[in-house]
């Protein structure tokens, strides 16, 4: 036993498949396993059944494995199955197994042929097994039969490729004796992903029915298409034997009689069977194993660093720890609040580039699209010169005024602040939410306990909902409170002597620099396909025009549109389009390009339109307004024009009105963003903070509370199960490392290949010749620690037989019983001692080679 530790390491594997298939998560470590491939009825499953020495797989003609069967084999001396679906249930009857194996392949796959790539993982514990993990795989296929579908070869290649592609993989490739090998599906495929024939181990099957006078010795003896890890024969039971219920074990016996008998195969009986097929698959798989433990611990702590993270949120909630609840219960409240805060202040941690968060949206309510409904209500001058005239003409009544009066501004001014309700309002609504879709968001980390998110949720709603009304009626209160008294001593109030000098050319004066960019970016214009269709192009807004290019380097200039009589118009956006449209028309019916009167910009979503809308108001592009009805029908008499000092009057309380509307606007822009702040989104921090706590725990039992969900409890324990599965990996794999390299067992010499004979006992062998010097490496007179290499499996053939011995003489050479030196050992290792000579103490210094030429070699 040169190295104990490995023979853990294949139930270590089994532990981790075991550990990811549960959790539903394939992991990337590429774990190492045996892949069984072969053609349809090439004994793929008779040969899993003879490992175990059970009938257990389901039978019949056709594809009958439609699903991989993960078949792990456990040595142990209680006679069990396991399936990782059903846990906890141990069947003792393997006919139940093969009825399982049958009934989960049909809830995936259906009743009919068809296939699926999940597979089913099946333990089997046995005093008969050695420890092996192997994947039964469907049989390759070249026709569609029945409801299977028309590409069933494709799919079936590509579930093989799946497993056999892997480094980590070996291939066990099933191939009956009784077709041609050079036609083999099996080595065919094997061929393709391992050219250099690494990972491929041959399986012979069927060499009972081969045809009389013929054998598969040049097959065996890897002669005809070596691999270099060799090939093995297997005789299974024929379907007759299967039908009679014949024993397993005397099928095994039937085969190891067939092998001894049959003058093709005797001479290597010892290196065929099932027997020693398992046995050389378990020391192969071994290997593998060892060989890619360096880059499996790699990649076991890389995927163990990533599971901490998780692992750690788990570590505080244990179900059945009243404490572990309450602290749980307030690390998450406490970061509800925290979260809630990040997403309306802004963080510099955790920076989401892909959307606006919850205060960067509110935001853009406040200074885009508030400011925008402002102006979209505001700016009707026709509408709003008739009001005025209508306004001067009722308060002079039957007399002609001489006087601008009063009375008519302030009732304007009152008429048009009392305007500012309806987007107030709209704003606080928008608001609203906003927030609410931010409670949301926080919510999902709650999602571990359903019922405290959602009472989290609801009283976090409930109290904004009841800000709302307060705010709402403080918004109200303020524009009642501008409504109260019309301040004509205001500091930026122009006043009667200004108003009747001023002209309609400075009120439309604009606020920026002529030459100022206002904004830059992509828009797609809508045209016709018959015209050219849509197009996308770089647009570039400033205070006087609007120009699209080819890029945005802007050197390849498509057009300029002067902004003078330019208006915006809603567009209704198109059911085959995604986008959404605006549109920009002439007022005097002129064309704005080419030879459309209007021009549709789209944009991917509403907020950039509504972006643009408050660029284009601060270039002096202002929203269409919608007309009344009664319009159309007004009483010609209304229209006529007016007396020229009625004209005046109009004017200068026109002005008055835009100088003063200036200023309420002005103040309710500050006022709105500032009242919502406090008595909405400052409220609810507020409260999230401090009163939330108390209102949870009014709601419900905290055991209710932090009740996790099935889902939730599941997927925590299968994470733990995974990360305590790869820190025992770790660990594992670290004492076999140790074990193998560290301090390596000085193995025996392999001298089996001398006649038993004449030769006295191990146990009275020289020390010499059962261990080499302390000071020589273990390499020069053995194998390497670990188990005996896979393709010398057999003590009766780990050499090859003495050649041309004279006849009649022993195994040794004299009387002096000195080993004669053979070619296949080194020649500077010293020969055995004769009897009688004593031994050098231990400590004693090495001794020269010593050669005598006078002993007679076999070679001579």
């Amino acid at each position: 036993m040169g190295n104990r530790g490995m023979e853990d390491l294949i139930p270590l594997i089994n532990k981790l498949q075991d550990a990811f298939s549960s959790i539903g998560q394939t992991c990337n470590l590429d774990l190492p396993q045996i892949a069984v491939v072969g053609g349809q009825s090439a004994g793929k499953s008779s040969v899993l059944e003879n490992f175990v020495g059970r009938d257990f797989l389901p039978r019949g003609s056709g594809i009958v494995t439609r699903r991989p069967l993960i078949l792990q084999l456990v040595n142990c001396k209680a006679e069990y199955a396991e399936f990782l679906h059903c846990k906890g249930r141990k069947f003792v009857d393997f006919e139940e197994v093969r009825l399982e194996i049958e009934a989960e392949t049909d809830r995936i796959t259906g009743s009919n042929k068809g296939i699926s790539t999940i597979p089913i993982n099946l333990r089997v514990y046995s005093p008969n097994v050695l420890n092996l993990t192997l994947i039964d795989l469907p049989g390759m296929t070249k026709v569609a039969v029945g409801d299977q579908p028309h590409d069933i070869e494709h799919q079936i290649m590509e579930m093989l490729m799946q497993f056999i592609t892997k480094e980590s993989c070996l291939i066990l490739a099933v191939t009956p004796a009784n077709t041609d090998l050079a036609n083999s599906d099996a080595l065919k495929i094997s061929k393709e992903v391992d050219p250099q024939g690494l990972r491929t181990i041959g399986v012979i099957t069927k060499l009972d029915l081969m045809d009389e006078g013929t054998d598969a010795r040049d097959i065996l003896e890897n002669k005809l298409l070596p691999l270099r890890r060799g090939y093995i024969g297997v005789v299974n039971r024929s379907q007759k034997d299967i039908d009679g219920k014949k024993d397993i074990r005397a099928a095994l016996a039937a085969e190891r009689k067939f092998f001894l008998s049959h003058p093709g195969y005797r001479h290597i009986a010892e290196r065929m069977g099932t027997p020693h097929l398992q046995k050389t698959l378990n020391q192969q798989l071994t290997n593998h194993i060892r060989d890619t433990l360096p880059g499996l611990r790699s990649k076991l702590q890389s995927q163990l660093l990533s599971l901490e993270k998780e692992v750690e949120e788990y570590k505080n909630f244990r179900p059945d720890d009243p404490t572990r609840k309450t602290k749980a219960l307030l690390q998450m409240v406490q970061q509800f609040g925290v979260d809630f805060e990040k997403c309306i202040e802004g963080s510099g941690d955790q920076v989401d580039t892909s959307n606006l968060s919850g205060g960067a949206k509110i935001n853009r309510i406040f200074h885009e699209r508030f400011p925008f409904e402002l102006v979209k209500m505001e700016f009707d001058e026709k509408e709003l010169r008739k009001e005025i005239s209508y306004a001067i003409k009722n308060i002079h009544g039957v007399r002609t005024g001489l006087f601008t009066p009063d009375l008519a501004f302030e009732a304007i001014v009152k008429k048009q602040i009392i305007k500012l309700k309806e987007p107030c309002l709209k704003c606080i609504d928008l608001v609203i939410q906003e927030l609410i879709n931010t409670v949301r968001q926080c919510t999902n980390k709650l999602g571990s306990y359903p019922r405290l998110r959602e009472e989290t949720e609801r009283i976090v709603t409930t109290y904004v909902r009841e800000r709302d009304s307060k705010t709402k009626d403080q918004v109200l209160l303020l524009i009642d409170i501008e409504l109260s008294y019309i301040n004509t001593n205001h500091e930026d109030f122009i006043g009667f002597a200004n108003a009747q000098q001023r002209t309609a050319a400075n009120i439309t004066k604009k606020r920026v620099m002529p030459n100022q960019v206002i904004r830059r970016g992509w828009l797609t214009i809508n045209i016709s396909i018959m015209k050219g269709g849509s197009k996308d192009y770089w647009f570039v807004l400033t205070a006087e025009s609007f120009s699209w290019y080819k890029d945005e380097e802007e050197k390849e200039k498509k057009y300029m549109l002067p902004l003078d009589n330019l208006k915006l118009r809603d567009v209704e956006k198109s059911f085959m389009s995604s986008k959404h449209v605006f549109a920009i028309f002439n007022t005097e019916q002129r064309n704005v390009y080419k030879d459309l009167r209007q021009i549709e910009l789209a944009c991917d979503t509403q907020e950039d339109v509504d972006s643009w809308k408050a660029s284009f108001l601060r270039a002096g592009v202002y929203p269409e307004k919608d007309q009344p009805a009664s319009e159309d029908v007004m009483n010609p008499s209304d229209t006529v024009s007016m007396d020229p000092q009625l004209e005046r009057q109009v004017e200068t309380i026109r002005n008055l009105v835009d100088s003063y509307i200036g200023i309420v606007n002005k103040s309710i822009r500050d006022l709105m963003p500032k009242t919502i702040m406090h008595l909405m989104i400052n409220s609810a921090k507020d409260f999230i903070h401090s009163e939330l706590l108390a209102y949870l725990y009014s709601a419900g039992d905290q055991g209710s509370l932090m009740e996790e969900s099935p889902e939730q409890a599941q997927r925590r324990d299968e994470m733990l199960r995974m990360y305590h599965a790869l820190k025992e990996a770790l660990v594992l794999i670290g004492d076999i490392s140790t074990t193998t390299i560290s301090t390596p067992v000085p193995p025996p010499v392999d001298d089996n290949w001398i006649p038993k004979d004449p030769s006295p006992p191990p146990a009275s062998r020289p020390a010499s010749a059962t261990a080499p010097p302390p000071s020589r490496p273990p390499a020069v007179r053995g194998p390497t620690p670990g188990p005996p290499p896979p393709l010398n499996p057999s003590p009766a053939f780990g050499a090859p037989p003495v050649p041309s011995r004279p006849p009649g003489q022993t195994a040794y050479a004299g009387d002096s019983g000195v080993v004669p030196l053979v070619p296949s050992r080194p020649a500077r290792v010293p020969p055995a001692l004769p009897p009688g000579i004593p031994r050098r103490p231990p400590g004693a210094p090495i001794r020269p080679t010593v050669i005598r030429p006078s002993e007679p070699s076999l070679l001579d």
